[in-house]
């Protein structure tokens, strides 16, 4: 071994060093370790739980690291070799059969770290997609109210970006983690094998080297965090002034959009700029460091070269393991940043992950002889982030299957949360809401889905075609002779077939290529070819042309499916409402009147005010 001569103080010295490196390498390891409750240590082992079956992988991943890194190790090894081949005037066998060897393991090390490589990204690759999906789905699974109390453009930031962001730290990032971690193992192992007391030295002045960054990390990891939530509010700011173009250029307030966009981007700009110094200090710190290091190696080496303790082999060839450890250390502290970075967006996608949603879980009734039959018990309702307001108070009504009931009233009056509750996007805060006799949450979701369809006033249809348009959220997809009849039925398919290429025409995001009445039409559409037991149509038919309302008329009224069917109709269209089974005045959240048209046009109440007032539904056009 090459220690420090024959000095028994000196010796002594060398061991005694393990005792302070011991204790601050005990305190590293509180970086990798459990931290308080959510910290970096849960984190990080979450993330590696996010390989799933593909930990198989990893123990021959681990196996051709190490046997990848033992052959880089054969330059610096033979290199020594060499050396003293040289200063001997060794034979010319000896010099061939170095190279040789030094060859050979350089090229297998090399073929290994690329399979190594290979198998570590493919499997990435798929950690990511399945990580990306999981979030998406957690997002689905969410209540309604999640979405209005958080704006698209951030909940897309941490589907999208966020999951990015991490995909990208585990594929490049984490893969030289791994790589300088193990590679750095093994030059430590040799370099003990070499030098015990000059390895001393080294382990003694390492961990010094972390504690500033270890600092440093903790404020990048915010800073980083910070950069993401301004991401999302800019990019929120960009979406919300590009889906509402119309209003934003009918108040000529492009320049203001422009300027809060450029506001939005210089806080961003700020926080990127900090961001970038902290990581580039936190550089420069390793860089110098590592370099005092060597500095003080080869002062040391030195002197046990000249005092002729060691051949000058074997120090060639400790010194370039140090050499090359100390790299290792400097790659893995100038990581370290960049893991912290990952582990600060992950704990923002692990949020979404952990979220248990509020709304009911999903029921198992799936019955085949569904009536339709919708009954509100003294239901009563307010809106999460309004508790205290209540919107609707003590409803009790009956729809029956073959009957049309029109909800009619003023704007405000709770029309469209009574159909948002029968389409079990909210729950009661009082009362029932039975279908068949059963509460609404006890159906399972997707045939609760398929039995109650609602059309709204402004439909929601996809960036594809009209085909996936009208099919959309089916188990078995419907035939093309099915989607064409529920068309013709809505008044759709007219202005579907005038089109070149038909039912596959893309309808443009958000239906943005078709008028208000097309995608009112096509939505409706949506709903029939579902056939479902419960109709729902709030405001449904307020930008269709005359042709298309009679169809629609006719569908309620008329139609051979009406007996099996029950309808909430929610309109400002009297011709409508006039042939309705039972009306129903909503006003305040409270049912005022009930019965048929002609019932309460002599009552002359509420409706009939409403029916004889200046605008209302029965003024003249």
């Amino acid at each position: 071994l090459l220690h420090w001569g024959s000095r028994l103080d000196a010796f002594a010295l060398s061991y005694l060093a393990a005792v302070p490196a011991a204790a601050m390498w005990h305190k590293l390891s509180g970086l990798w370790g459990p931290e308080s409750h959510g910290g970096s240590g849960d984190a990080v082992r979450r993330l590696l739980g996010c390989l799933g079956s593909e930990t198989r992988r990893l123990p021959l991943l681990l196996v051709l690291l190490v046997l990848s890194s033992l052959g880089e190790m054969a330059i610096p090894f033979f290199t020594g070799r060499l050396t003293d081949w040289i200063l001997q005037d060794g034979t010319a066998s000896a010099f061939t059969r170095n190279i040789t060897l030094m060859s050979i393991l350089t090229v297998a090390s090399a073929v290994l770290e690329f399979v190594a490589d290979g198998i570590y990204n493919s499997t990435m690759g798929r950690v990511h997609s399945h990580l990306q999906g999981e979030v998406f789905r957690a997002v689905l699974r969410q209540e309604t109210e999640f979405f209005q109390q958080n704006q698209t453009g951030a909940i897309t930031s941490r589907v999208t970006e966020d999951t990015s962001t991490l995909s990208e730290s585990l594929s490049e990032k984490l893969s030289l983690l791994l790589w300088y971690l193990v590679r750095g193992l093994c030059l430590l192992g040799l370099m003990l094998w070499g030098s015990l007391s000059l390895t001393m030295v080294t382990v003694v002045t390492l961990p010094l080297l972390f504690l500033l960054p270890k600092k440093l990390g903790k404020r990048y990891q915010v800073l980083a965090a910070q950069v993401q939530k301004s991401l999302a509010e800019s990019s929120q700011v960009a979406i919300e002034v590009l889906s509402a173009m119309p209003t934003v250029r009918s108040f000529a307030n492009e320049e203001g959009e422009a300027q809060k966009f450029s506001q939005k981007l210089q806080d961003m700009n700020t926080l990127h700029q900090k961001e970038a110094l902290a990581y580039a200090v936190n550089l420069w710190t390793t860089s110098i460091s590592g370099m005092l290091l060597k500095v003080g190696i080869l002062y040391v080496g030195g002197h046990l070269v000249t005092s002729g303790a060691v051949s000058s082999g074997n120090l060639v060839t400790f010194i370039l393991y140090q050499i090359q450890f100390t790299s290792a250390v400097e790659v893995l502290l100038s990581t370290y940043p960049s893991v912290r970075k990952a582990v600060g967006s992950s704990e923002k996608i692990f949020e979404y992950l952990d979220r248990i949603p509020r709304c009911p879980a999903s029921g198992v009734l799936t019955s085949l002889n569904l009536e339709g039959l919708v009954q509100f018990q003294d239901v009563s309702f307010a809106y999460p982030n309004r508790p205290d307001v209540p919107v609707l108070q003590g409803l009790t009504f009956t729809l029956r299957p073959g009957e049309v009931t029109a909800l009619v009233g003023p704007n405000g009056s709770g029309k469209s949360t009574v159909a948002a509750l029968l389409q079990n996007l909210y729950q009661p805060t009082g009362g029932r809401l039975l279908l068949d006799g059963q509460p609404l949450p006890q159906y399972e979701h997707r045939y609760l889905h398929t039995q109650v369809a609602a059309v709204g006033q402004e439909p929601q249809l996809f960036g594809r075609s009209f085909q996936e348009n009208i099919a959309y959220g089916l188990v078995q997809k419907p035939t093309m002779e099915e989607i064409v009849a529920a068309a013709m039925v809505s008044g759709a398919h007219g202005f579907i077939s005038e089109l070149p290429e038909g039912y596959s025409t893309d309808v443009g995001e958000a239906g943005s290529k078709l008028s208000g009445g097309q995608r009112q039409a096509v939505a409706l559409a949506r709903a029939l070819i579902r056939k479902p037991r419960v109709l729902i149509l709030d405001d449904a038919t307020s930008a269709l042309d005359a042709d298309s309302q009679l169809r629609v008329e006719q569908l309620l009224y008329r139609s051979r499916e009406r007996c099996s069917r029950s309808v909430l109709l929610i309109t400002h269209c009297l011709s409508l409402v006039e042939e309705a089974d039972q009306i129903l005045f909503l006003e305040g959240g409270i049912i005022c009147e009930a019965g048929t048209y002609q019932q309460l046009m002599e009552k002359r109440g509420c409706f009939w005010t409403m029916i004889q007032a200046p605008g209302g539904p029965g003024a003249p056009e």
